[in-house]
């Protein structure tokens, strides 16, 4: 399994990597428990509720996602194109699940947001071991993004969520958005947690 390994010289990001590698260690020591993590609460940046209905812009991202993420419905497509897992499969004590997230760190470095170029794709462990893909996060560090824009990150109007910092990562503040594009999420299409996910079926490795 790779860590993560970003491009740019910035400071910030290779103090995001070293915390990174660091955080991915301590949890592969975990690995005699069943590897879920627990993700810090986001404080600040909070988007209004979800809409009963999908605005257009909305749902126009939700196509962009499915269109840009399809051929990743094999992970081994995905893992061609840079992407490794990354903190096994992340899990809330209550509030459901956000599954296995494989990263790009390039697309992570490049502190760019393009809704054709999602930073992870989101899959889930089935029973019989395979990995159903779920979903896309778009992920960059908060002071790459504050440092060249006045306002917080968003995609077709869609507002991006700040996991400040301190966190439990102990990782620099960073802005995440959860597209829930390929497995409805019954509190909404763009919040972090999904009640329909869950980490049960991770054994600490995917096929």
């Amino acid at each position: 399994m790779s860590i993560l390994q970003f491009p740019t010289p910035d400071t910030k990001v290779r103090q995001f990597t070293s915390r990174f590698q660091n955080s991915f260690l301590a949890l592969v020591l975990m690995s005699v428990c069943p590897m879920s993590v627990v993700a810090q609460g986001i404080h600040v940046h909070r988007p209004a509720p979800e809409q009963t209905e999908l605005t257009p812009d909305q749902d126009s991202l939700i196509q962009i996602v499915r269109d840009n993420t399809e051929r990743f419905k094999n992970v081994t497509v995905a893992e061609g194109e840079g992407y490794a897992l990354q903190f096994g499969c992340v899990s809330g004590p209550d509030s459901g699940a956000m599954g296995l997230h494989f990263i790009n760190s390039a697309l992570v470095g490049s502190g760019v947001i393009d809704a054709t170029r999602p930073q992870a794709v989101i899959y889930e462990q089935l029973p019989n071991g395979h990995l159903q893909l779920i979903g896309a996060d778009y992920l960059v560090l908060a002071d790459t993004w504050n440092a060249k824009h006045q306002s917080p990150p968003e995609l077709n109007g869609q507002l991006f969520h700040l996991f400040d910092t301190p966190n439990r990562f102990g990782l620099p503040a960073f802005y995440t958005l959860h597209v829930w594009a390929w497995k409805d999420n019954p509190n909404g299409a763009f919040v972090n947690w999904h009640p329909n996910v869950s980490c049960q079926n991770f054994a600490g490795r995917h096929p």
